[in-house]
């Protein structure tokens, strides 16, 4: 499953991984344009290149990439626990629309 969705990102320029000095240190990935939409996930920046701006450079980068290409709107979604990655996104100029939360039911033990 996931050889197929990294195919299907990488069919459409939906992945870019951003680097320093030669070396990766951030992705961040876009959805296709959808309804004049796309969506940026996954941001990933690996735990020993935190804290330099890689994550916050990639995401920047690919949400003017997709505003370049006529592209609407450019959102995504992120973890309210998460504070470090909400205020970088809204310096970025993201902006809270609402909170989700989701719920998983399973049956009842007998």
């Amino acid at each position: 499953m996931a050889e197929r969705t990294v195919a299907d990102r990488l069919s459409h320029g939906g992945l870019t991984v951003w680097e320093a000095g030669g070396q990766p240190v951030s992705l961040a990935g876009l959805t296709r344009p959808s309804a004049g939409q796309v969506r940026v996930g996954p941001v990933y920046t690996p735990p020993g290149s935190r804290g330099q701006g890689f994550g916050g450079a990639v995401t920047a980068a690919v949400s003017q990439a997709a505003l370049d290409a006529g592209v609407a709107e450019v959102l995504l979604y992120t973890d309210l626990a998460n504070p470090t990655s909400n205020a970088l996104y809204q310096r970025l100029g993201f902006q809270p629309v609402s909170d989700r939360i989701q719920l998983a039911f399973s049956p009842a033990a007998p």
